[in-house]
């Protein structure tokens, strides 16, 4: 990882009249304001850090408070923005943004067919693919040639990902614009010592950020009576699978990366929400982070004997494409055909590593099916268990 350490000392839309001032207080960036003209006469606005809120001021402006950066003041909504992972960039398609959002840091992560069945929402693919900051390697001169009204990521992985120094996440603050985010898809990094958000409590920062609370609550709203109108039919807990989930993009693998289910982290919402129990729990294996890099193989696996194998990084095949490639090649494995999950065909896509609120819907329904297909139906049928229709309502303001 490569930071890019070049000076910017021109100066922004944001030194004049365009944007609004932004104080960021705690965190990374304690102490630094960018000062705008408001109208004839200069305006600062502080803040500090405090707890969770949105905090509406006198003037108009308003503050979002997210760990690690703290409240965050804006003059205006933000309109051009971007995120770092499919999740959050999800979580703004979700609230009517996508037509502001300008690139992701991973265009190749962000799985956005399931937008193909919710009429009128979409997302300008071509301009994400073409302003990648991750091909870019987090490059700060991206950041200034995109000069975005807010950056939805957690400026701690600029840091601890890609080698940024504070000082690089203070002048990307105040000469293009501020920070609101937090990595939430897993729980397993050290240096991630602050707070933590489930999905729907990210969720409903970022609606502050956008000033979209009715849509957020709309959104909420489903969410509550989808995932309780699923568990309610649910097998008693003595009846549900244990799952191993695991990471590995080829089509004939032998050696995965695993995760924790017991990880609270947003990836797994389905798999939580569905009730089943980590085959890794006894097992002394820890989960993929930042520094940890173990790998395993089928015959650690069989040590393990899983009920439920769900296998990440094939989410561009259909489950009937799973299955005859995957699968199959496990079914011929020497070691790995012995294994319970792959004699009963019970070896799945494991979903996507970064979700949002709309894909989680995508992402619950399927998991339903692949773990408890004898009351949610088979994997490969199109039974569908929340109204497409009513998404698509929510996200185009028809609610």
């Amino acid at each position: 990882m490569v930071r890019d350490g070049g000076s910017h000392e021109m100066p922004t839309r944001r030194d004049y009249v365009k944007y609004g001032g932004v104080v960021i207080g705690g965190g990374l960036l304690a102490g630094c304001a960018n000062k705008t003209e408001t109208s004839s006469t200069a305006r600062t606005t502080t803040t500090s850090k405090s707890s969770d809120g949105s905090t509406e001021t006198e003037d108009g402006s308003y503050s979002v408070s997210m760990a690690p950066t703290g409240k965050v003041t804006f003059e205006s909504v933000p309109g051009r923005w971007v995120a770092y992972d499919g999740g959050y960039a999800d979580m703004g398609v979700a609230l009517g943004k996508a037509d502001g959002m300008t690139g992701i840091g991973s265009p190749d992560r962000y799985y956005t067919g399931v937008y193909d069945e919710l009429p009128g929402v979409s997302v300008d693919r071509k301009t994400l693919e073409k302003n990648d900051f991750g091909k870019a390697g987090m490059s700060k001169e991206l950041f200034y040639e995109l000069d975005n009204d807010v950056h939805v990521m957690d400026p701690e992985m600029l840091v601890n990902w890609f080698d940024w120094s504070e000082k690089d996440v203070e002048e990307i603050t105040t000469k293009v614009g501020p920070f609101v985010g937090n990595v939430i898809f897993r729980r397993e990094d050290e240096w991630h010592d602050y707070r933590y958000y489930a999905l729907y409590e990210a969720f409903e920062k970022i609606a502050e950020l956008f000033q979209e609370r009715e849509r957020y609550e709309a959104f909420e709203k489903l969410h509550d009576e989808f995932i309780a109108d699923i568990q309610a039919k649910l097998p008693s807990a003595d009846e549900r699978p244990n799952v191993l989930l695991v990471y590995e993009g080829s089509n004939e693998p032998v050696k995965f990366s695993p995760y924790r289910l017991n990880d609270k982290g947003t990836s797994k919402k389905q798999w939580h929400d569905l009730g089943v129990s980590d085959a890794l729990a006894s097992s002394g294996i820890d989960g993929i982070s930042t520094t940890e890099r173990g790998r395993i193989d089928y015959e650690t696996m069989l040590e393990i004997d899983p009920d439920v194998i769900l296998l990440r990084a094939h989410e561009r095949q259909s489950a009937t494409e799973f299955r005859n490639t995957v699968l199959e090649f496990m079914r011929n494995h020497p070691v790995a055909s012995k294994l319970t999950a792959v004699k009963n065909g019970r070896v799945y896509r494991g979903g996507y590593l970064f979700q949002g609120p709309i894909q989680n819907l995508f992402l619950t329904e399927r998991a339903a099916k692949q773990l408890y297909p004898d009351t949610f139906g088979e994997i490969t049928n199109d039974e569908q268990l929340f109204d497409r229709q009513r998404v698509a309502d929510i996200v185009n303001g028809a609610f």
